[in-house]
């Protein structure tokens, strides 16, 4: 963790302090963990609160994210269906062309989405990957959308270009802790995570970063996922997906036991209070938690949503479902406030 001092320390709603090693922290491991610790009413009480401070429209913000080049990943990833390693049915294909890329998005703008999302099955994507991911964003951007990318991890000067394509964010997640990272993969370290999310800010490009929940890690470990995202240098990430796993044949976690729901609007709630002004993403998993365990997600201050009927290799809830649930509990979404 990168434990510099921060000149601006968050301190809405924050836990009961306790001892920690490093005091320089905006929201010190303890705090975080004691946050997770509260009883749920009252935790859900302190994250709508400071989601109304923040986003008082309570809009939901519409992602859709496409998968560009599929398959044929190099990386060990144990959760992921993509990877080389696992034989999950999953078939490595081509990069997609601009043509095809550019009416997918055109479909997700007239759904509603305001944002369209790339991502490409790579470790780290060469030099004319970059070119031609840049081409994608120029066509994209062209329509009025924001545009996202998740490449894998970047060299110097790959940001740099996409942002002069016109990429709006970046997507790298840091997926768990810093100590249950080693469990889930081994063909990178956590380090070179942080190293992408610096190549990103430096190039002024929008981070989008969250992890992956119900891996098998403690309470404890959820707690340092939120706070080595909530201490990212200058600032947390403008974007985070929280995704609960999508237990896939085939991979590692395949038979990882399910996360009490509970617990996982827990994260949503802690992400909320420690992040305030960030877009909470509903991300993988939505398809298994029903209705009502969204709605509470969405009390707690989630307020963005992977929409559309696929993430990557992986189900999502249609758009009609999503749109009757956005309905019945009277949230806008972001297009819709565009247009009023």
């Amino acid at each position: 963790m990168n434990t510099a001092t921060l000149e601006q320390p968050i301190t809405l709603h924050r836990a009961t302090p306790k001892p920690v090693a490093n005091p320089d922290e905006r929201w010190p491991l303890a705090e975080v963990e004691a946050l997770f610790e509260l009883p749920f009413l009252e935790l859900m009480h302190r994250a709508q609160t400071v989601h109304r401070e923040n986003f008082p429209a309570g809009d939901v913000q519409l992602s859709t994210l496409l998968s560009i080049k599929t398959g044929g990943c190099p990386e060990d990833c144990g959760y992921c269906p993509q990877s080389v390693h696992y034989d999950t049915g999953v078939t490595a294909t081509k990069m997609l062309g601009v043509d095809v890329v550019v009416a997918a998005a055109k479909a997700a703008q007239e759904a509603g989405a305001t944002r369209f999302c790339m991502g490409a099955a790579w470790r780290s994507p060469k030099d004319r990957d970059v070119d031609n991911v840049a081409e994608l964003v120029k066509a994209v951007k062209a329509l009025g959308m924001e545009t996202c990318a998740t490449l894998g991890m970047l060299e110097d000067g790959h940001a740099a270009q996409l942002r002069d394509a016109g990429l709006d964010y970046y997507n790298h997640n840091l997926d768990t802790a810093p100590d249950f990272y080693g469990d889930i993969i081994d063909t990178r370290v956590y380090q070179d995570r942080l190293d992408t999310l610096d190549r990103v800010r430096g190039a002024g490009v929008k981070v989008c970063s969250g992890g992956i929940v119900g891996m098998g890690e403690t309470r404890a470990q959820r707690a340092g996922l939120v706070a080595q995202l909530a201490n990212l240098e200058p600032s947390y990430p403008e974007s985070v997906p929280v995704n609960n796993l999508v237990r896939v044949a085939g991979t590692p976690l395949a038979d990882a036991p399910p996360l009490d729901p509970l617990e996982f609007v827990r994260v949503i709630a802690v992400a909320r209070i420690t992040m305030p002004t960030a877009r909470v993403r509903l991300s993988a998993g939505r398809q298994q938690m029903g209705e009502a365990v969204q709605a509470m997600c969405f009390l707690a201050g989630a307020n963005s949503i992977f929409y559309g009927d696929k993430l990557l290799v992986t189900g999502n809830p249609d758009v009609d479902a999503d749109r009757q649930l956005l309905d019945k509990l009277g949230l806008p979404t972001s297009g819709m406030l565009a247009k009023a």
